[in-house]
């Protein structure tokens, strides 16, 4: 079989709910490494969330922020900034509506909120560190992404209002903001570019809405047992929940193991 590329999403996808790694998927990404195949992650999250989980899988190459910020083999190879225009006018219009924002750049997080519930709900479920108060770092620092506290519905107004962004929802108070052409689609294209991989030997695992393009853009397309029946239908595969072994069962599945 030729050398193929992987890449995984991590909440729900390498991680189960509670943000455990269970045993078989760790075990999993090990023999896929033996068999010679390349391992990527591909999340939503910053970089420095998931530091530990890189060093515990000894993966050194990733695509973070939905794409804006891609990692090949330890190099950054790109990387994508919102809008500052768009973004400054819908961060004002964010407050009059009183939603809270979390600002997320190449280095750090905060909030222009302190101690909000909707924030402090949504980034508990992650289990990280809550961010640190500071409504000013979008003035300070270029943003890949930022976290927007609304209930489920609420963006669509965001979406008419604010062309130059995208809304991507990723828990029931929060949405994911994202630079229009932002995806996992687009950071995949990007890294495989740089490897000089072919499409028709890429396989990617997701299960949340932030995975649709990528699930569809890949060859092989893997959707979590997990994942919404949005998501299961624009993947090529669907393997078992990932707390039933779901990864390894998946890799079987597609032939890599």
């Amino acid at each position: 079989m030729e050398r193929a590329t992987i890449f995984f999403d991590i909440d729900g996808t390498l991680l189960d709910e509670e943000k455990r790694l269970p045993q078989s998927t760790k075990q999993a990404i090990a023999a896929l490494k033996e068999k010679g195949h390349e391992v990527a992650i591909a999340t939503g999250r910053a970089p420095y969330f998931f530091k530990e989980l890189r060093e515990e899988l000894e993966i050194d190459s990733y695509i973070c922020f939905n794409g804006q910020y891609v990692v090949f083999k330890g190099e950054l190879i790109y990387e994508n900034t919102l809008d500052m225009d768009a973004f400054t006018e819908m961060e004002r219009y964010a407050s009059s509506q009183e939603h809270p924002l979390v600002f997320m750049g190449s280095k750090t997080y905060t909030s222009n909120r302190e101690d909000h519930p909707y924030v402090i709900k949504s980034i508990k479920t992650l289990k990280i560190d809550l961010p640190q108060y500071n409504p000013d770092l979008y003035n300070e620092q270029p943003l890949h992404q930022a976290l927007l506290f609304c209930e489920e519905g609420e963006e669509k107004d965001y979406e008419t209002r604010f062309p130059a962004l995208r809304f991507v929802r990723w828990h029931p108070l929060s949405v994911d903001v994202l630079p229009r052409e932002g995806s996992k689609a687009n950071g995949i294209a990007k890294f495989i570019q740089r490897a000089n991989i072919d499409l028709a030997n890429v396989y990617a695992f997701g299960d949340q809405l932030n995975d649709l393009e990528m699930l569809s853009f890949v060859e092989h397309g893997v959707a979590m047992g997990n994942a919404p029946e949005k998501v299961k239908a624009q993947a090529r595969y669907v393997t078992k929940p990932v707390h039933e072994n779901g990864i390894d069962h998946g890799l079987k599945m597609v032939g890599l193991l």
